[in-house]
């Protein structure tokens, strides 16, 4: 199964520039009202630079706004970046069967998924993926195939 949301690319960047332009237009007027006009107030004032700058904080503490999940074959792939360069994308590629659990958090503002995988030493590996921007119906399809995968594990070990 292949899951991305590749195409919502142009969106993200599209907020994400949209954002930095409120901010810098709030820091604008908010240096113009200092110096220049007095029409707001002083408390007023500072709402031109706090508001912008909580959306750019939610938008940047949501995560990686591009997934990608692909699981044709005997290997699962996982591929998580920015629309913005600022932070170096994740990749990771590793066979079926080393997949032990898969967990995913939904607080408030976020979606995290925390994948288990067993590494050649018996021990256990956490992976992190942001999937905040996937839908419902994205993130329903992408459990579906990570549970999939964990009972076809099991059932391998059942059998040996």
């Amino acid at each position: 199964m292949r899951l991305n949301n590749r195409n919502k690319a142009g969106f993200y960047n599209f907020i994400s520039t949209t954002i930095l332009l409120i901010f810098v237009l709030g820091c604008g007027a908010f240096f113009m009202e200092l110096f220049k006009f007095d029409f707001l107030g002083r408390g007023t004032t500072a709402l031109l630079i706090i508001v912008p700058s909580i959306f750019g904080l939610i938008f940047y503490l949501r995560g990686r706004q591009i997934f990608e999940y692909d699981s044709d074959g005997e290997a699962l792939n996982f591929k998580n970046r920015n629309v913005l360069f600022y932070e170096k994308p994740i990749s990771d590629e590793f066979p079926k069967y080393k997949l032990i659990s898969y967990e995913i958090i939904d607080v408030l503002l976020f979606r995290k998924l925390y994948i288990n995988v067993s590494s050649r030493k018996n021990k256990v590996i956490t992976l992190k993926y942001d999937v905040s921007y996937l839908s419902k119906k994205e993130l329903k399809d992408l459990k579906f195939s990570l549970s999939k995968v964990i009972k076809e594990n099991q059932e391998i070990k059942r059998a040996n």
